[in-house]
């Protein structure tokens, strides 16, 4: 019995020990979820700068581009060709980063079943993949035809209503929830696309230039919405093939209208030395690193990150065009891209934002409640004692 006793800690202390360990486990449980939660917000942060710089780099750049070589439709091809390279460079970063490392074939098999179960037949090449490579070749042309008309400021900014368009496409087709502060946000951008045409007061080249940048968020936001109705949701390297699929679409099918706008000389070029090849790649890879952290970067953060670096670009696009052209940033200017910026902004709201507003109302008001009655006891508590403290003692 003695042995025994002395072998196995008495019951309080094994509860002190369990509660220690208890205690250790927990605080190393909080310091990974706050190391954790330090990456993701570095990353988000890299990330934002990321999608902000290309974006904006890649707008300006087409812009500068113009300027030496007036063929929009043929830089959309070109650019889009290099989507290409989005399955090779997964299949690079699958082999670093997993564990069980597949074949070029068995990785390119197993993504396959994201088109059914016959995998990527002919079939399903033109009933699945075409629609969507005519409206990504749509979405990219008239928004470089569209920096040809009107500044890159407005563009940008123009742009950002595909997220309204894309909420407004999804409540009716496919039925999603319905969000009051969503629509508020849906009447801001229309508003802004309105102010945004008064504001060069109502000129041809202005109204075509704005049509243009909101034919492309349509054609975006509809990319988006029959994309979740026809195949749902895809994993990263069933997006990445499916991105390189639409550049062999483009290779097979778009490549004939590039020639034919230059045989009829709508995009003509006297000679292939006076093509300027470096803005033209420049372009093309920017407009590579910000799809590849649009459709990636979730990996590694927040997706409301990622959405935030699409609306800065807006005022770095600003800066540049300030020193660069013509651009006159009177009041109504001003207002509509901040009316389109907050419109955003709200869409970037989690569907369930109102819930958590409320309960942090009403932890607020339980915790003004408890400190009331506490402050009120410890005074109370402490008239007395002080009495206590003060009186003279008897037996003295």
């Amino acid at each position: 019995g003695d042995e025994r006793s002395r072998e196995s800690p008495a019951p309080a202390e094994a509860q002190m020990q369990a509660g220690a360990q208890g205690g250790a486990r927990v605080n190393r449980c909080c310091w990974k979820c706050s190391v954790t939660q330090l990456k993701k917000i570095f990353w988000g942060v890299a990330m934002v700068l990321g999608v902000c710089s290309s974006w904006s780099g890649s707008t300006q750049l087409a812009k500068l581009t113009f300027k030496k070589f007036d063929a929009p439709f043929t830089l959309t091809w070109f650019a889009t060709n290099w989507n290409f390279l989005f399955f090779p460079l997964y299949y690079l970063g699958h082999v670093f980063k997993s564990a069980e490392k597949q074949s070029p074939k068995q990785r390119y098999r197993e993504c396959c079943r994201f088109f059914g179960d016959n995998g990527l037949t002919l079939k399903v090449f033109f009933t699945k993949a075409a629609p969507f490579g005519v409206l990504w070749t749509l979405t990219n042309y008239l928004y470089l035809h569209a920096i040809k008309k009107i500044n890159t400021t407005d563009v940008s900014v123009l742009f950002c209503c595909n997220k309204a368009f894309v909420f407004l496409l999804s409540w009716i087709v496919l039925r999603d929830r319905f969000m009051g502060v969503r629509i508020v946000a849906a009447i801001f951008a229309i508003a802004g696309i309105v102010m945004m045409t008064y504001a060069d007061g109502f000129h041809s080249h202005s109204v075509i230039g704005i049509t243009l940048v909101v034919g492309s968020a349509s054609m975006s936001a509809l990319y988006k919405v029959l994309f979740k109705l026809l195949l749902g949701s895809a994993k990263f390297g069933e997006a990445a093939l499916f991105l390189s699929v639409l550049a062999v679409f483009n290779v097979l099918f778009v490549t004939c209208i590039p020639v034919i706008l230059y045989f009829t000389k709508v995009e003509y070029w006297s000679s292939f030395d006076v093509i300027p090849w470096g803005n033209l790649c420049g372009f093309s890879i920017l407009l590579l690193t910000f799809n590849i952290l649009l459709n990636f970067g979730i990996a590694i953060t927040y997706p409301t990150l990622i959405s935030l670096g699409i609306v800065l670009s807006v005022p770095v696009n600003a800066v540049v065009d300030h020193y660069t052209s013509e651009i006159v940033f009177n009041s109504v200017r001003v207002i509509a891209i901040i009316i389109i910026g907050l419109g955003f902004l709200l869409l970037l709201l989690p569907e369930e934002w109102d819930v958590w507003v409320i309960k942090l109302l009403t932890r607020l008001k339980v915790r003004k409640k408890e400190e009331i009655p506490e402050g009120n006891g410890d005074i109370a508590s402490g008239l007395p004692n002080k009495s206590r403290r003060t009186r003279p003692s008897m037996s003295s």
